[in-house]
């Protein structure tokens, strides 16, 4: 491939991402459509019968341990081996939220111990903002729709319901909220890029966090 000397540097960066995704979104689909689990199509499901300490099957423990991983190594590279763009820092919040929830609802056996894998159906922002993919219907499907449907429905409402007094209520939703909040800047990204495109003021498709960080070193 006759690659820019840009793009070739940001080769690897975008290879792993994609090799993990692929396969963390089937093993989601394969939890979510092809067990017992009816965390999809019934989110509240993921609270019944629940109690303190109770145990975590090993096909979800999987999960838990993948996504661990994974977003464990991601804080590292977004630091200090990614290129840096304009929403890097946003990039690694989103990054320590996501451990921290991970994490935490594993600990704890709470909220969100199974909806885990509803959550794995969104795709990552870096995903989001690549331009040849960030006008796919499914980005906004899952990241703008499915996640406030079924994820901040079940944990802010339907946990209370099924369990009156379930611990640390603030602290999960707390932090999807703060995910939902993400969601929301990397889709005003998206509008943006598009505005720039339609107006004419992009002569060649590129990240649009990229365009604006050359666009300040200009100036």
């Amino acid at each position: 491939c006759n690659l820019r000397p840009k793009d070739a540097a940001k080769m690897p960066e975008s290879a792993w991402k994609l090799l993990f995704y692929t396969l963390s979104w089937s093993y989601g689909i394969y939890l979510l459509f092809f067990t017992d689990y009816p965390f999809f199509y019934d989110p509240p499901s993921v609270f019944y019968d629940w109690k303190k300490g109770m145990d975590v099957p090993t096909d979800i423990a999987i999960a838990y341990l993948l996504q661990c991983s994974f977003y464990g190594h991601s804080i590292y590279a977004t630091a200090y081996m990614d290129t840096w763009r304009k929403d890097s820092v946003v990039m690694l919040l989103h990054h320590v939220v996501t451990l921290t929830l991970i994490a935490s609802s594993y600990a704890f056996r709470g909220a969100g111990r199974r909806l885990r894998g509803v959550l794995d159906l969104s795709w990552d922002p870096h995903g989001l903002l690549n331009p040849r993919c960030s006008l796919c219907p499914g980005r906004f499907w899952f990241r703008l729709y499915w996640f406030p449907l079924k994820v901040l429905y079940a944990t802010c409402y339907s946990s209370l319901q099924v369990v009156p007094n379930i611990p640390f209520y603030f602290f999960f939703n707390a932090l999807l909220l703060v995910l939902t909040l993400m969601n929301i800047y990397w889709f005003l990204y998206i509008v943006l890029f598009v505005a720039k495109v339609l107006m004419g003021q992009m002569q060649e498709v590129n990240d649009v966090r990229e365009y604006d960080v050359e666009d300040s070193k200009k100036t």
